[in-house]
């Protein structure tokens, strides 16, 4: 998803709008993790950006999200891009230590 909202959107307040737009975020992430993943992937990964009215993207953390659309309302911006990508996620390998007491 790579998308710029408005908060001002005519029939709908401010407020009315950031729920809307929220909710169509949290709505792409939900059909995104449904993919099936492909074979030796283990989950999905999101890479996101984040940029208020004309300023660059920076890249942000994927539990950020809700913060920096709050605080873009906060601030007053007319707009705010959204970048959301799903990327293969590995976990690392869990590495078995053995256990030697050593005398």
């Amino acid at each position: 998803m790579k998308k710029t909202f408005k908060f001002n959107v005519e029939n709908k307040t401010p407020a009315r709008q950031l729920d809307s737009i929220k909710y169509e975020i949290r709505k792409y992430i939900k059909r995104e993790k449904r993919k099936p993943l492909p074979e030796g992937v283990d989950f999905w990964k999101f890479e996101c950006q984040f940029a208020k009215g004309n300023e660059e993207p920076r890249a942000i953390e994927f539990l950020d999200i809700t913060k920096c659309i709050d605080e873009a309302f906060n601030e007053n911006s007319e707009t705010f891009y959204m970048e959301i990508i799903a990327t293969k996620g590995y976990k690392n390998p869990v590495q078995e230590q053995s256990v030697q007491e050593e005398s």
